[in-house]
């Protein structure tokens, strides 16, 4: 369960936006999504591997 302390005299929309972070750190709805659908093993393997290869041309041109 997420706890998102609130300080006295904090403003609610301040509040509100910690606990929407902390609640998108946690992955539930991109679990959700995932579930929802069932997707072969190799397609999951060919978009983890395309994905990588995504990341790795990233860092290159970030040299």
């Amino acid at each position: 369960m997420i706890v998102v302390p609130v300080k006295d005299g904090e403003n609610i929309e301040r509040a509100l936006k910690k606990f929407k972070r902390k609640f998108e750190r946690t992955g539930v709805m991109k679990q959700l999504r995932a579930r929802q659908q069932f997707d072969k093993p190799s397609v999951l393997k060919r978009l983890a591997r395309e994905h990588a290869v995504y990341v790795q041309q990233l860092h290159r041109n970030d040299d």
